[in-house]
């Protein structure tokens, strides 16, 4: 025996002893798989552990330790607050507040009709207009959302997928307008459908033409508006709906490599479009494991790519993510200690490395964040880039035990997930089998029975009970409906109606065919066709989803 292996027997001897003695306080089981951790991790734990293969060095492949050399030495992650409610002038004045605050790029959400590619006066938004973000029906609302903003020296993020290639095209005929070219733009668009088949829900079409109007996307802007990303490959979305770390990891990238293998499919150069796609990560309570994870699918999909696809380039290779810290461990009761929460949250997405950053508001769990709660969830970043020196280290965890053996772990136990999704034939075909669906409502279920009986102690729930003070809660005038459904009847009849009517007629020949969409869906857009009709145009030819049961 080694001398380190002696000294471990007899302190685990110890350890033993004194859990026998005094009974040792319930422990969470709240890492991935609901385990508990060991007590003590140490190099017997990392196996066969090589430095140069494993870790490598920040800006180079595996990039376990970061995507770029310098990492927060050189320039802090971008300060992008997710925020868009009721009208896009409500929505453009806090974008200009944001921005005098600090901010440091947009992040737009959208209400429930635009994502479904429903228009404000269609029966079913009745009640959801400019609800759970900004209502936008056509180009004359995205030139208020933007109007005043300096498109050409901020990027832009906007949340959304069934429709992105839509509200891409408005954002690129405003810009444009506005005297920047589309090749000086700089932003991501979620536009990652896949992810709502298992786990949020606002698809519109089946799988295999929306997997179409996504290729497509990536084709328009490799040739036009070459610094955009091109998708926002989401785990989020995944975690919210109940998966662990390790379910995130493996979900998030056998999405990834369906929109990878359907566009070189279609013939993309893997080297080209892989250097435009992100990648879209929870940031959840358990800082070791979160950081972990990062570390562990960034290592994963620079391997994806190189064997798989044959990616040459380190910029193909790159994990690139955007955090959001968990919005399903808000609390309504005692909402303040939220602020702790996301603070600890931000911390895991700065030390485990990502590249932009969006915190949650205490009071989110209650409602749309007022601007006091926005204010001091952007502090929070701002706090730890500029007062904790955290930013200063590149990888400050790696060679850590505990965070290098949680690294091989997330690794090995999401690639038993990927093998088995090739085994049903791919993502696609493995939601349409619900398998995916079924392993988040398992983990979902279980996490829900820890809460229950106590097994997972959440501050202000289920332990250390007591009332709160009344925090302020944002509403809505239920004013903006009427208000923005009269705007679009007013663009409705101020439009060319035969210019309109041949772009949406173009449109929907080109979807019968294999034409690239974008420039068709710009047209359409230029001549004020809305979201929602550009998407019945696609409902025509195509359909829509019926959602898989998955019980």
């Amino acid at each position: 025996m080694t001398t380190y292996e002696v000294q471990k027997g007899a302190w685990l001897a110890r350890v033993e002893a004194a859990e026998a003695k005094d009974k040792p306080r319930p422990r969470v089981p709240n890492l991935a798989g609901h385990q508990d951790v060991a007590p003590l991790y140490g190099p017997d734990d990392l196996g066969v552990f090589d430095p140069a293969r494993d870790l490598g060095f920040p800006g180079s492949p595996p990039f376990t330790r970061g995507v770029q050399a310098n990492m927060y030495r050189g320039r802090a992650w971008t300060m992008r607050q997710y925020a868009g409610f009721g009208t896009a002038a409500e929505s453009n004045e806090r974008y200009h507040y944001l921005l005098k605050q600090g901010q440091t790029g947009l992040s737009v959400a959208f209400d429930l009709p635009t994502q479904m590619g429903r228009d404000s006066d269609d029966s079913r938004s009745l009640g959801e207009v400019g609800r759970v973000g900004v209502a936008i029906d056509s180009i004359d609302d995205m030139r208020a959302l933007l109007k005043g903003l300096p498109l050409d020296k901020i990027s832009t993020s906007m949340t959304i997928n069934a429709t992105a290639s839509t509200l891409l095209c408005l954002y690129i005929a405003v810009a444009e307008e506005q005297g920047v070219p589309r090749d000086k733009l700089r932003g991501t668009i979620q536009n990652d459908i896949l992810k709502e088949y298992m786990a949020r829900g606002t698809y519109i079409y089946p799988p295999r033409p929306s997997l179409r109007l996504i290729t497509d996307i990536f084709a328009f802007c490799g040739k036009e508006v070459p610094s955009w990303n091109t998708i926002s490959i989401s785990g989020y979305h995944i975690r919210e709906a109940g998966c662990d770390a390790i379910q995130e990891v493996a979900f998030t990238l056998a999405d990834g490599i369906a929109y990878v293998q359907a566009a070189v499919e279609a013939g993309l150069d893997v080297d080209k479009f892989g250097a435009q796609l992100s990648f879209f990560f929870n940031v959840h309570n358990n800082l070791i494991e979160e950081v972990a994870k990062f570390r562990a699918a960034r290592r994963m999909w620079s391997r994806i790519m190189q064997e798989r696809f044959g990616a040459k380039t380190d910029r193909a290779r790159a994990l690139r993510f955007h955090g959001q810290t968990a919005g399903m461990t808000l609390t309504a009761q005692q909402p303040l200690n939220n602020i702790v929460r996301v603070t600890m949250q931000t911390l895991a997405a700065v030390l485990g490395g990502c590249q932009s950053l969006h915190t949650n508001s205490y009071d989110e769990a209650l409602g749309l964040p007022t601007s006091d709660a926005v204010t001091i969830a952007l502090r929070t970043q701002q706090i730890i880039a500029n007062e904790s020196g955290v930013a200063d280290f590149v990888d400050a965890l790696g060679g850590a035990y505990a965070v290098e053996a949680l690294t091989d772990r997330i690794e090995q136990d999401a690639n038993k997930y990927l093998a088995r999704i090739d085994e049903l034939g791919g993502m696609v075909s493995a939601i349409e089998e619900g398998y995916p669906q079924r392993e988040i409502q398992n983990s979902a279920y279980a996490y829900q029975i820890e809460v229950e009986k106590k097994r997972r102690v959440i501050v202000g729930v289920n332990e250390f009970v007591q009332d709160s003070p009344r925090v302020e809660v944002m509403t809505i005038d239920p004013s903006i409906e009427r208000d923005q459904v009269k705007r679009l009847r007013a663009v409705r009849a101020g439009r060319n109606d035969a210019t309109y009517a041949e772009a949406l007629r173009r449109l929907a020949a080109a979807a019968t065919r294999k034409d690239n969409l974008l420039p068709l869906v710009l047209d359409a857009v230029k001549a004020q066709a809305t979201v929602g009709e550009i998407a019945g145009v696609f409902r025509d030819v195509w359909g829509e989803h019926q959602e898989t049961l998955v019980l």
